[in-house]
């Protein structure tokens, strides 16, 4: 497959390239600062790009592509002004990185989705606004717990909300877990338009 991966340079965007390559897909990497994206692969192309530059992203999404997205940030407004970008952009598929106990999955997250609330302040109605603009273009977003930087989890899988556990910040699950849930939703689509919880065990 042709796939696109958006914040190629952060640590979740690593993981996601590094994993499609390995698989046999061609990957084409955005990030601001192309450098930063440090693998090397026959089949990587680098390129520089913003989430918040419309233009840039069209520049690099076609109708054919699968975009899959490991975009954060600490500011309000970069995620949806993202979302609405690679959405502006016609992509065959999207694939989302988002946080669980926001917007779809608060009430499955229980009590733990007003822990999360305090702590990401402005930012949670920026998540919620990006999500739902994936959603309504028919995309998948992956709901994820607290990630770390541990390898991927032998016993992972991917669950809907309707089989979500209640949110537990020590619950927490592998870049590598989320970036292997992700891809397999690119080659074989279980949840197109809904959340889907990508958990280690």
């Amino acid at each position: 497959m042709n796939l696109v991966v958006l914040a190629a340079s952060g640590r979740t965007g690593l993981a996601l390239a590094r994993q499609a390559l390995r698989r046999g897909h061609t990957v084409t990497a955005i990030a601001r600062d192309p450098g930063r994206i440090t693998l090397d692969h026959p089949n990587l192309r680098k390129v520089a790009g913003d989430a918040i530059d419309p233009a840039s992203i069209a520049a690099v999404v076609g109708a054919d592509s699968v975009v899959l997205s490991g975009l954060g940030t600490e500011v309000a407004g970069i995620l949806s002004d993202g979302a609405k970008a690679v959405v502006a952009a016609g992509p065959r598929r999207i694939i989302w990185l988002g946080a669980y106990g926001t917007g779809a999955s608060a009430e499955a997250a229980g009590e733990g989705a007003a822990v999360l609330a305090k702590f990401l302040g402005d930012r949670i109605s920026d998540k919620i606004a990006a999500d739902n603009a994936v959603l309504a273009a028919g995309g998948t977003v992956f709901h994820a717990g607290v990630l770390t930087d541990d390898p991927e989890s032998p016993r992972r899988r991917t669950v809907g909300l309707d089989a979500a556990p209640p949110f537990d910040l020590g619950a927490t699950v592998s870049r590598e877990t989320v970036a292997a849930a992700m891809l397999d939703e690119a080659e074989n689509p279980r949840f197109p338009g809904v959340v889907a919880l990508p958990l280690a065990g």
